[in-house]
């Protein structure tokens, strides 16, 4: 069938990809960036604006880096929400405010469209795997309509319940446990480092302990390595935590460690590096420590 999708960039390129292998012919517009060249040569029509996306598409995707970006995609000039209509889906796969995704579902539901808020975890490794954890809230007819699709992309789908905005909440929590776990990675290898050890002994070592993890496998031998190209940007990982933190004042709830992760990004961005990988967060340990990791 004919589904749009807008957002086509680190993730969500080969994200509409694996929809056009699957056999749909995807609908997009552009900002500023070239249609990308994975898509070449693939099913993919490019139209003017969002509303074009959604008059051609009763299923459109959103997948944009932030709230002001969906809110102008959906409720904006020439926005999806023009020609949203009885039978509609609109599927927000970005990491966004859980408070603006219920604004925002209300605003469709208000035109007899369904929307679900389907947050995803697994970064530009997942995206181009189709094997991404895809976090849902919203009815479960909306579900059951996008779980043929999410299928294509992803592997772990859970519908966290029928209320929007609680997958959002759920891919906040997830992005608190992936800044945390980057913290621990990061900290353990600048003390094993400039105690004398191979960092990269020191890994492969903990890979076979209680201490391993998915973070400590691909962003520890991304801070060995030096390998700091995108990845996860820090400026996106920044916007989260921003979210977590915001919410959590909301909710009265104290997040310690989520504000000391945030206050590294911050350093890093302040030092340059607001677009690397967020394992760049290690530069910031390593300052203090007046350490690298590895040269």
């Amino acid at each position: 069938m004919n589904i749009g999708f807008i957002g086509l960039g680190v993730m969500g390129a080969p994200m509409a990809g694996h929809l056009a292998d699957a056999g749909h012919t995807i609908f997009t517009c552009l900002n500023r960036s070239p249609l990308p060249d994975e898509l070449s040569g693939k099913a993919v029509e490019v139209v003017g604006s969002p509303a074009e996306v959604a008059a051609h598409c009763d299923t459109v995707i959103v997948m944009v880096p932030d709230t002001p970006d969906v809110e102008r995609v959906i409720t904006g000039e020439n926005g999806v929400l023009i020609n949203v209509h009885e039978g509609s889906l609109v599927i927000d796969m970005s990491s966004i405010s859980p408070i603006a995704t219920q604004e925002l579902a209300a605003q469709v539901t208000a035109k007899g469209g369904l929307y679900i808020d389907a947050p995803v975890s697994g970064g530009e490794v997942g995206a181009k795997a189709a094997s991404l954890t895809i976090m849902c809230g919203g009815p479960q007819a909306a579900f059951d309509q996008a779980k043929p699709l999410f299928e294509v992309m992803g592997k772990n789908i859970t519908l966290i319940s029928e209320s929007n905005g609680t997958g959002q909440t759920c891919k906040i929590a997830n992005q608190i446990i992936v800044a945390l776990n980057i913290e621990a990675v990061a900290e353990a290898l600048v003390f094993a480092s400039k105690a004398g050890c191979d960092p990269a002994k020191v890994r492969e070592a903990l890979m076979g302990g209680l201490a391993t993890s998915r973070i400590l496998e691909v962003h520890g031998e991304r801070m060995i390595k030096r390998t700091m190209d995108p990845g996860f940007r820090i400026n996106l990982h920044q916007k989260d935590l921003n979210l977590a933190l915001s919410s959590a004042k909301a909710l009265g709830v104290s997040l310690p460690n989520t504000a000391t992760a945030q206050e590294l990004f911050n350093s890093c961005a302040a030092h340059g590096g607001a677009n690397d990988d967020h394992s760049g967060m290690v530069k910031a340990l390593e300052r203090m420590a007046n350490h690298p990791v590895a040269e």
